[in-house]
């Protein structure tokens, strides 16, 4: 897992992001050293998770449309997308309207994440295993990599698959089940229009609230959705 100094890893993240208007974190590297783990929910254009995999510095992102799912018959397409910064993973709120990705965002699920195989060696062939410690994903996935077609015009796409184990469950969807922010408890429409950002940076300092628990600490919990 050794850092790639030869290029900047973050150099497409920071050409689609005009960061003097965008909350979104700068594309600073971190330390190779941890191995944490995000989903975002995130309503772009269309509503999809963003699953991020910490490694060599950075987040290595794709883009599930349906979202994480923890039944093994599942194999949910997952769009590889740039790299993203690790700050990145404790970013909670709304990428204003003409940004690149605009609309809300939430931190949908969190926690560390560990390889079952090298992760560089399972980046580079399109077969990468791990395990996922977290509020809602749990236990078992591989990412595998599909054989490229003349239609996804450059596209890498993969597919995120559960692994038979103790966490998976015929047609268990945790994305139908939970739709609160595992950090502020709150649901898309409650970020939409609330104070934002929600998210802590050492560098810019930007920490704020929900209205309703302002001054209070807001801690994961994975609550199901409310009864309609």
């Amino acid at each position: 897992m050794a850092r790639t100094a030869s290029r900047d890893l973050l150099a497409e993240y920071k050409a689609k992001r005009d960061f003097g208007k965008t909350p979104e974190p700068g594309p600073k590297r971190g330390r190779a050293k941890g191995n944490s783990f995000v989903v975002q929910k995130h309503a772009a254009r269309r509503t999809h998770f963003d699953f991020r995999l910490e490694h060599d510095g950075v987040l290595k992102s794709w883009a599930v449309t349906k979202g994480p799912s923890l039944d093994p018959s599942q194999k949910r397409l997952a769009v590889m997308t740039e790299d993203h910064p690790l700050e990145y993973g404790g970013f909670e709120g709304v990428i204003p309207k003409g940004e690149y990705g605009a609309g809300p965002v939430m931190i949908w699920d969190e926690g560390t994440w560990e390889p079952l195989n090298d992760p560089d060696e399972g980046l580079a062939k399109g077969d990468l295993k791990f395990r996922l410690h977290g509020h809602r994903l749990n236990g078992d996935f591989v990412l595998v990599r599909m054989k490229p077609r003349k239609e996804d015009r450059g596209r890498q796409n993969w597919l995120l698959i559960k692994k038979r184990d103790d966490y998976a469950g015929d047609g268990d969807e945790p994305t139908e089940d939970y739709d609160t922010s595992v950090k502020s408890g709150r649901t898309m429409e409650q970020i939409e229009h609330g104070d934002v950002p929600v998210w802590t940076s050492k560098a810019q300092k930007k920490t704020s609230a929900p209205r309703a628990r302002r001054g209070a600490t807001a801690k994961p919990r994975a609550t199901k959705k409310s009864a309609r």
